[in-house]
């Protein structure tokens, strides 16, 4: 799977352009110019800022197309306040020091209304200071991630720990086991979360056998198998991320933890990361998210997006949740709602109405902003592997709280 994001700069360019329309204003940077022009008044100016190259240009590229697909959906509604929307894109390039200075044209040269992109929590990191408190402009972040984020005028439209772990713990409990393992990456995500879900583990009657964290780029993993098979893990909670998780996870398989009864646990696998492995080496693995694409066989309105999606953008870039591409839609469409509601573009009107908007319809269904809080209710849906694809095995029953700042 991951050999297809290791795109270079020329290929991605000439792809890009011709699919998109979009015009290359610089190295990283691109437009896709309004559609109309209004005599009265300029563009409202969107800026993406994702990873459209590097290690995770999988996701990177979706939120791309995504933001394109609800842009010209807007425009072709007549726009925002009677104007049209112009989309800026950035290339952030899986690197914060690349990140920074493209984010920057957004705010400096392109003067951006609001910018919406990141995908790890290092990026956000990276980019959130020249986007919020240099830039004073709006910023969305759409990913899953460790929650903690309490910036204001940054607003986050992907699960939370509390989403992710509150349900979908006590499931694993009944359904795998009492022993964990949390075998992780060694970065600010997999250390956050992992507090959380020992709480709940434990809180739950369950146990925390070990948790380790290792290098980005590490990929053999016998001693950590080892460990799991000899101490009778039950369920491998896992935050290891690619490149190292497909050869982790491989390597469980063939030790025999899923042949004598072992759960794999990973609350970003989502319809893009199937492709990592053989079928047979997670079959039964359980992920946690807003998002599903077997939702579409239930829910027309999932079933809208994703056509309209896979009509726009047919190929590898796949529309995930665990990619950010959810809440990516999400966040565009509430910040649409805000800007309706403001009847102004300006950061302080827009951030106002953005605190306690709406929608009726997305990705998974309604959701909704916390007041006070700049963190978004949405449903969340626990999800099995089997045979390669997902099947829905719990639901929330409504919109699940973030519980963030």
């Amino acid at each position: 799977m991951f050999d297809r994001t290791q795109l270079s700069r020329r290929r991605f360019l000439s792809n890009f352009a011709f699919a998109s329309g979009a015009v290359a204003t610089g190295v990283g940077s691109w437009v896709i110019p309004a559609p109309w022009a209004n005599a009265a008044e300029a563009p409202i100016k969107v800026g993406i800022a994702t990873d459209l190259t590097g290690p995770i240009a999988y996701a990177g590229n979706a939120d791309a197309n995504v933001a394109k697909m609800v842009i010209k959906e807007i425009n072709a509604s007549g726009g925002l306040l009677g104007r049209p929307l112009e989309l800026y894109i950035e290339d952030t390039a899986s690197n914060e020091s690349v990140a920074v200075g493209n984010v920057r044209k957004l705010i400096q040269r392109d003067k951006v209304d609001m910018v919406l992109g990141g995908i790890t929590s290092s990026m956000r990191n990276a980019i959130k200071d020249p986007i919020v408190a240099r830039g004073k402009t709006l910023y969305i972040y759409p990913q899953l991630y460790e929650g903690k984020e309490c910036t204001p005028y940054l607003f986050c439209t992907g699960p939370t720990p509390a989403q992710q772990c509150d349900e979908f713990i006590p499931w694993l409990i009944k359904n795998g086991g009492k022993r964990f393992a949390l075998p992780s990456a060694n970065y600010v995500w997999p250390h956050t979360l992992n507090v959380y879900a020992r709480k709940v583990i434990e809180a739950n009657g369950g146990e925390v056998v070990f948790e380790e964290y290792y290098p980005l780029d590490q990929v053999d993993f016998s001693a950590t198998v080892n460990r799991i098979i000899s101490n009778k893990v039950d369920v491998v909670f896992n935050t290891v991320i690619p490149p190292g998780v497909g050869p982790f996870f491989k390597q469980l398989y063939e030790a025999g933890f899923l042949k004598n009864g072992g759960r794999l646990a990973c609350v970003y696998y989502d319809e893009n990361t199937l492709n990592i492995n053989q079928a047979a080496e997670i079959e039964g693995l359980a992920s946690c998210l807003d998002y599903f694409k077997v939702l579409t066989k239930e829910n027309p309105f999932d079933a809208k997006i994703q056509a309209a999606y896979e009509k726009d953008f047919p190929g590898n870039f796949l529309f995930a949740a665990g990619s950010a591409a959810t809440g990516t839609y999400r966040g565009l469409k509430l910040w649409e709602a805000a800007v309706k509601e403001a009847g102004k573009i300006d950061r302080e009107s827009v951030a106002a109405a953005l605190d306690h908007a709406k929608i009726a319809e997305g990705p998974g269904g309604p959701a909704e902003m916390v007041p006070g809080k700049r963190h978004c209710k949405m449903k969340m849906y626990t999800a099995v592997a089997k045979g390669g694809n997902y099947e829905i095995v719990a639901r929330s029953e409504g919109l699940v709280d973030p519980k963030e700042c």
